[in-house]
């Protein structure tokens, strides 16, 4: 029987695990390549043989999406799968209409055929778009876990921007553990939170071989979720994030209201610094499209992490520093950073695109909407050092960063620096230690 030509449009993380659990070993299907978006240096790559399996002694060429259609036709491709997250509907279905011109079948595979089953119970913390709250949560629910005597092991949904057999199960317990791997500022914002709080966490790019070492350590499984994509594993349990600051997007963003779907818990997010009308919204829709959810209101705080910094603020014309991704691809116009600054009475805000170089100024260019705040990217070395130079380049009185990790730690910056926090604080009944409390109850024995 001919086999169906597929190709996998992604950005390193959903298509590798479309393809790992659905396409490796399926003889109906030919996998003849991946494109890839939205990520630097994972182009003009392989997938290599070695993860591949036996269909694909050679490995799998990655190319720039920007080639997708003139591959359709090169490759006689039959089918184009759609495996990466947190784009609106409107992006995916002009994708769909372009490939359909092109000849080809557009399709996206359902939860049920890429969910990996666990031998543990698993707790899925996802979010209808990047930056709303996800992993805040997820260290909310480790620590809810550990204070009810549990072993619980995180899994972060992946990033694998290096070589990818030698990130194929990645376990991080300390600090030192980032360097071992070669870890993006990406990375390091995700896993360092939570080796500072003593968790483990697991990453890579083969869930089902990493699943596998987890239990080996693990009570509870934790998926700590990327983007607004869905889990990797079958859940036991789905807590949804939800933004208020960015009302309506829980119903126009791709796989986000998959995610809102599935729900068990719906946590509505940020209520302390939401307009009351955008909080109502989200509100009606969620009761509108998973009327069987749970919903917690929960605040997320914003402070920096010594008390007297609150003074450095005032009247000072400060660089905001914001997680890169959140700005970027999830569209954010403001972080934890602005917020802060206006909390404390920062005199202005230096737009830094005038003083961009190289990497940092491309960012820029594609993602014109950031406006006058600084994307912390740092996909590699050389964007690092772009980053480095571009902070150091502003003229301001003081820098706020607003990333999940000390940036400090990972660059010189050569002026006084102050650096936010912000945790999960729920509001009210029902809260989050209800929720799992009544879980381990019932998947525990």
């Amino acid at each position: 029987m001919k086999r169906i030509k597929v190709l996998i449009m992604g950005a390193a993380g959903r298509d590798f695990h479309n393809f790992n659990t659905f396409y490796r070993d399926n003889s109906l299907y030919e996998v003849v390549a991946f494109t890839a978006t939205q990520i630097p240096y994972i182009d003009d790559r392989k997938y290599p043989a070695a993860l591949c399996g036996k269909l694909y002694p050679k490995g799998i060429p990655i190319y720039p999406e920007t080639q997708l259609l003139q591959l359709i036709n090169k490759l006689k491709v039959d089918e184009v799968v759609f495996s990466y997250s947190d784009v609106s509907f409107n992006y995916v279905m002009s994708k769909g209409a372009e490939v359909n011109a092109a000849g080809a079948d557009f399709k996206m595979l359902p939860t049920n055929k890429t969910m990996v089953k666990s031998k543990k119970p698993v707790i899925a913390v996802v979010a209808i778009r990047t930056g709303a709250g996800k992993s805040q949560t997820s260290r909310k629910v480790i620590e809810i876990l550990q204070s009810l005597k549990l072993k619980p092991v995180a899994i972060r949904h992946p990033m694998p921007y290096g070589n990818l057999v030698h990130q194929r199960v990645q376990r991080f317990e300390v600090l030192e553990d980032l360097k071992k791997h070669k870890c993006t500022i990406e990375e390091m914002e995700e896993y360092e939170p939570h080796i500072s709080r003593g968790n483990i966490i697991y990453s890579g790019v083969d869930y089902s071989a990493i699943i596998k070492e987890a239990e080996k350590e693990a009570d509870v499984i934790v998926w700590d979720g990327g983007n607004n994509d869905t889990p990797f594993y079958q859940p036991d349990l789905v807590i949804t994030v939800t933004d208020p600051h960015r009302p309506g997007h829980e119903l126009l963003y791709y796989p986000g209201l998959t995610n809102l779907l599935i729900a068990n818990v719906v946590i509505l997010n940020k209520v302390d610094s939401a307009y009351p009308e955008n909080i109502i919204k989200v509100r009606e829709n969620i009761i509108k499209y998973n009327p069987e959810a749970t919903i917690i209101e929960a605040a997320s705080p914003i402070s920096f992490e010594k008390e007297k910094e609150n003074d450095l603020i005032k009247g000072k014309k400060v660089l905001v520093v914001e997680d890169g991704p959140t700005l970027t691809h999830g569209e954010m116009k403001y972080g934890a950073g602005v917020i802060a600054a206006q909390k404390f009475g920062a005199s202005e805000l230096i737009d830094p695109r005038p003083y961009a170089v190289k990497s940092i100024q491309k960012t820029f260019q594609k993602y014109p909407e950031v406006g006058t705040l600084l994307p912390a990217m740092g996909y590699g070395e050389k964007q690092i050092t772009d980053l480095e130079t571009t902070i150091n380049r502003v003229p301001c009185d003081i820098v706020i960063i607003g990333t999940p990790i000390d940036l400090r730690r990972i660059i010189k910056i050569k002026k006084p620096a102050v650096r936010v926090i912000y945790n999960l604080q729920e509001i009210g009944r029902p809260n989050l230690d209800d929720i799992i409390k009544s879980f381990v109850k019932k998947h525990i024995k």
